[in-house]
């Protein structure tokens, strides 16, 4: 009887170091291909890549400046995201970030440290010919494309429009004229198309006071 609570305790060790084993041998491998973009005085955007065959439902970001003196974990489940955006970091400062993977049995181990340093205020993306390769890069530029293209377009239209209305302008007024000119022809006085009045009494009455008077003299 004296050896079963030590059966007991090995079976319990034993189970407890089986779960373990389990829980760790199900954990997600670490992210590769940790990598730094759009680099600016105040943000950066974090990517990375994930093994295949890893069933991953979340990721957890460590972010530390290289002097320690601050220190930020994110951590975000319920996404596929492989990407994050940083921000609230100070300019002209160095940075060290480790990404995990997070699957339905845990976490993964940290990434290999990854260092950047953000960009001054009056900083821009470096002119080198590594970043004219840089996807952030080539969208942006396509997206400075795009806008061109979208002001040209708006510009046509509105001088199209501006020719359509100075044409219906100029339209109305011709209309308007020959509106104006019709009224004016009917509003001319009647009497400059009628016969002179005739004088009153008529051409009898003038006979009349025209003929001489007859005097009869009896002998």
């Amino acid at each position: 009887m004296a050896c079963l609570p030590i059966y007991l305790n090995s079976a319990v060790f034993m189970l407890f170091g089986w779960d373990a084993w389990f829980v760790t041998a199900n954990r997600p491998r670490s992210p590769v291909n940790v990598t730094v973009t759009q680099l600016k005085a105040d943000s950066a955007t974090v990517s990375w890549d994930i093994p295949e065959g890893d069933v991953i439902i979340g990721y957890a970001i460590s972010q530390q400046r290289q002097d320690g003196q601050m220190q930020r974990f994110i951590r975000e489940v319920n996404t596929t995201n492989r990407a994050c955006v940083l921000w609230d970091l100070e300019e002209d400062t160095d940075y060290i970030i480790q990404v995990q993977s997070i699957g339905f049995h845990g976490e993964s181990q940290a990434s290999k440290r990854v260092h950047f340093r953000t960009l001054k205020e009056t900083d821009r993306f470096p002119s080198n010919s590594s970043n004219q390769d840089d996807p952030t890069v080539q969208g942006l530029n396509k997206y400075r494309q795009l806008q061109t293209g979208e002001l040209m377009i708006i510009v046509v239209v509105l001088v199209m429009w501006a020719a359509v209305i100075a044409l219906f302008c100029r339209q109305y007024d011709i209309i308007k004229d020959n509106d104006s000119n019709n009224n004016k022809e009917k509003a001319k006085p009647s009497s400059e198309h009628s016969t002179p009045e005739r004088p009153s009494g008529g051409i009898l009455r003038s006979k009349f006071q025209k003929t001489p008077s007859i005097n009869i003299i009896e002998v």
